[in-house]
């Protein structure tokens, strides 16, 4: 689950399109203090499920990916790393199905997430719960559902508020 923007931001700075943004999770700190307990909560449900933390960072990444939220990926790629995720697998993690890298319940996790983060695709929610059903137990389909949407909801934060992605420029 994503930090908040990094300190000195503010909502009067314009994203990449010069357009101006008003940084939500600033102008509403309480709403943004009950996201972030409820990350806290999820991170509890994940490890009490027994989800290590690359899958629960694999979930967060691919669920960025899908909402295109730059600030959530930049944050939860350095986390998987540091936690010893590979490059490789980061670098594969949009053809997932197409390697042969993930384990079951990580493929398992994987189209779950997908499924939570385009809900309408009621065909797709299906063949997830099926594929999650034959490899992960109950406590663990609900904590990467809930990992799915905390993420979720953080992307929308970052992406609507436009925060800011900082490090090196290229070389």
């Amino acid at each position: 689950m994503a930090r908040g923007p990094p300190s000195g931001t503010d909502a009067d700075t314009a994203g990449s399109t010069g357009e101006r943004r008003v940084f939500i999770d600033k102008q509403s700190p309480e709403a943004y203090t009950a996201l972030r307990a409820t990350a806290e909560a999820v991170r509890g449900v994940a490890a009490a499920a027994g989800l290590d933390r690359t899958l629960v960072e694999l979930v967060n990444i691919r669920v960025s990916q899908l909402n295109a939220c730059a600030y959530c990926l930049n944050v939860h790629t350095r986390a998987a790393l540091r936690g010893g995720e590979t490059t490789q697998r980061l670098g594969v993690l949009p053809a997932w199905r197409d390697t042969e890298l993930f384990s079951p319940a990580e493929r398992a996790a994987l189209a779950l997430a997908e499924a939570t983060t385009h809900p309408a695709d009621a065909n797709a929610q299906s063949a997830a719960y099926a594929q999650a059903r034959g490899v992960l137990s109950e406590d663990q389909i609900s904590a990467v559902i809930w990992v799915a949407i905390s993420i979720n909801a953080f992307n929308r934060v970052s992406v609507l508020s436009k925060h800011p992605v900082r490090g090196a420029p290229p070389a």
